[in-house]
């Protein structure tokens, strides 16, 4: 789960963190209030808020002298979509804009904290290249990014953090507030089951202080449980509708490009299938796990997700029944055909528990239904049957 960037300077201000201080617009009758939350003397900087990168670059940045510049950029931006280089076609929707405080910088970097799966820990990246792209840093000069890990009974902890302090140049009283960022920063992403924190830049100010000019944060989805203050701040109309409607029903989606809806048990067995209609020529319109103890009702709600696109030229079920029982997938897929009006050709593949009692009721069903023994077969025909 994401949250903008203003919700993720609130939660570094309950950290004591040093962030901008910033009014919020919803509506254009918020402006003058915003404008009275924060030392407007010599303007501000306009932020769309999106769960996006790459904001200014394409306008939803903007420094403002004046009330009506804000007018002007609030105006153009609110109840429009925002399209950048890591959003589809669509864009997202702009629903609040944030005015922050100017800071005087003197130089820039960037600084994260991310599960580290290879090292079993959590690690801090560090570079001078802050502001910039961090991808391509890497690639072109490794030697910019410095790394810290967060490993128990690391005796040499504090020494790593002041040699990381010296390569980076800062004097003492710089390495001093640089501690306490690195490790309220760390407190933050433990505490709130964090996947990933990211401040770009955290510049150096003209007074020589440490200050974090932008914030960034993915929390663990699988976390959320536990984290209700956070998941009220949830924003689903900034995450794909569908994607969105799946999580309530505890099912694994992910919007593709292509026009063949799959609905397969496992995530393994899923991969396979959206590569066995690749095989045929076919594109997946979907990744869809309805999980290894599906039943009727998620089986209903998984069909009518898929079908709730409209590029969806076709169907493929795939379901080995392990755990799962193929009958209620069938009953799953008659409920789902029986309440939705359904024009595409529908291919139905059962192996394994129940499969041959989900096979005589999806025969006696009296609906256009395909099945087939081989995925091969079944993604072959489902395939055929689209062109």
């Amino acid at each position: 789960m994401n949250l903008h960037e203003f919700q993720a300077k609130e939660l570094f201000e309950s950290y004591d963190l040093p962030v901008s201080k910033r009014g919020l617009i919803k509506e254009l009758s918020d402006i003058d209030s915003a404008i009275d939350s924060i030392d407007f003397s010599n303007g501000c900087v306009a932020k769309v808020q999106a769960h996006t990168g790459g904001r200014g670059k394409v306008g939803g940045v903007k420094l403002c002298k004046n009330k009506e510049e804000i007018e002007n950029f609030a105006s153009s931006w609110l109840g429009k979509n925002i399209v950048t280089n890591q959003t589809d076609e669509a864009g997202l929707p702009v629903n609040i804009i944030t005015i922050d405080e100017l800071t005087d910088i003197e130089s820039e970097l960037y600084m994260s904290l991310i599960v580290d799966r290879a090292d079993k820990c959590v690690s801090m990246i560090v570079s001078k290249a802050g502001g910039m792209n961090i991808e391509e840093v890497a690639e072109t000069n490794p030697e910019k990014i410095l790394k810290l890990r967060f490993k128990k009974n690391n005796q040499a902890f504090d020494k790593e953090l002041d040699n990381l302090s010296s390569k980076l140049g800062f004097n003492s009283n710089q390495s001093t507030q640089f501690e306490k960022i690195v490790l309220n920063t760390y407190k933050l992403f433990m505490d709130k089951d964090l996947s990933l924190l990211e401040i770009n830049p955290l510049v150096i100010t003209r007074k020589g202080d440490l200050h974090c000019l932008d914030a960034k944060i993915n929390v663990d989805e699988n976390a959320l449980y536990r984290q209700e203050e956070i998941l009220a701040k949830r924003d689903a109309s900034q995450e794909d509708q569908r994607e969105y409607e799946a999580k309530q029903h505890d099912l694994s989606y992910v919007a593709l490009d292509g026009n063949i809806g799959c609905m397969v048990n496992g995530a393994g067995l899923a991969m396979g299938t959206m590569d066995t209609i690749k095989l045929y020529d076919g594109e997946p319109a979907n990744f869809l796990d309805v999980g290894g103890t599906a039943t009727k009702e998620r089986v209903g709600e998984a069909f009518k997700l898929i079908l709730s696109d409209k590029n969806v030229k076709g169907i493929l079920v795939n379901i080995f029944g392990g755990i799962v029982r193929c009958d209620l997938i069938a009953e799953g897929i008659i409920g789902a055909i029986t309440d939705i009006d359904v024009n595409v050709p529908i291919v139905v593949r059962l192996q394994g528990n129940m499969s041959d009692e989900g096979k005589l009721l999806l025969n006696n069903s009296g609906l256009n239904v395909i099945g087939q023994d081989s995925l091969m077969e079944a993604s072959k025909k489902i395939v055929e049957l689209v062109k």
